[in-house]
């Protein structure tokens, strides 16, 4: 650990590693309860689709990213606002447009291997670009989830019954989907735009197995976000496997014990 650290752009990756492990998860489990998990998928497909233009563009490949997702974003609310009676069709129309534009513009992408870095994660691209955006979101979407805590609750639990109390669901919706096209758009580069969407869904779904109250489920998924991720950076650069695939594994194996270990738990309470 302490060798690792003697390697400026290990520091730097940690540091952004912690940063995302606890803006992901914080944001996964507003997704999962509003039962809309699935826009991660989209979103992160939209990723790639920036990725790929910034780098036929020769301009940074995040700040493409960040802003073919947030357009991805704002695209699909607008859908589920004309289609309100469909709203999976919007995450379906945007995920299937941006996994198309990917892929066709991938082809004419300049350096094949940086592309596939966006895909899977790496720990030795982070630069000091990335580390200011991804402080900047970071700040904005601890103080959004910390400000509209109440608001996203109710959202969360009723939203016919939150609108009647005056929650501006439109408004916070729009927000809601800006700081997630930010956050997944700048996680590309660490954690691998094909792997976000298990890390949004992963520390929530963990938390869910024993959590008894939105807040402990909010504060479990943070904590196990961080500790995956903490693992998994460890684990890249001692092992030289990809960051993505590795916290996402240990997310997906701490799911399948714990959730084996709760059963084990119920039925011996039956004996």
């Amino acid at each position: 650990m302490v060798e690792m650290l003697q390697f400026s752009y290990m520091r730097q990756a940690l540091y952004v590693g912690i940063l995302l492990s606890i803006m992901i998860p914080s944001l996964g489990v507003i997704m999962v309860h509003r039962k809309t998990s699935m826009i991660g998928d989209a979103l992160s497909h939209s990723s790639l689709a920036g990725v790929a233009l910034g780098l036929i563009l020769n301009i940074d490949p995040v700040i493409g990213a960040l802003c073919l997702c947030v357009f991805a974003g704002l695209s699909m609310n607008a859908i589920r606002k004309r289609f309100p009676q469909f709203g999976d069709m919007a995450t379906a129309i945007v995920m299937s447009t941006g996994l198309a534009l990917a892929s066709v513009l991938s082809d004419f992408a300049k350096g094949g291997s940086s592309f596939d870095a966006y895909l899977f994660g790496s720990i030795t691209v982070v630069s000091s670009l990335d580390t200011l955006l991804i402080s900047i979101c970071f700040v904005l979407v601890v103080f959004s989830c910390i400000y509209y805590y109440q608001a996203l609750l109710s959202l969360a639990i009723d939203p016919i019954l939150a609108r009647i109390n005056g929650v501006k669901e439109g408004q916070i919706d729009t927000l809601f989907t800006i700081l997630s096209a930010a956050t997944i758009a700048i996680s590309c580069k660490v954690v691998g735009a094909l792997m976000i969407s298990s890390l949004i869904v992963l520390p929530t779904a963990t938390a869910l197995l024993f959590a008894k109250s939105y807040k402990q489920v909010y504060l479990t998924s943070v904590l196990l976000g961080s500790l995956y991720m903490l693992v998994g950076l460890l684990s890249s650069y001692f092992y030289g496997i990809k960051p993505g695939g590795s916290v996402v594994l240990i997310a997906l194996a701490a799911f399948l014990v714990l959730g084996l270990f709760g059963k084990i738990k119920k039925w011996m309470q039956k004996k």
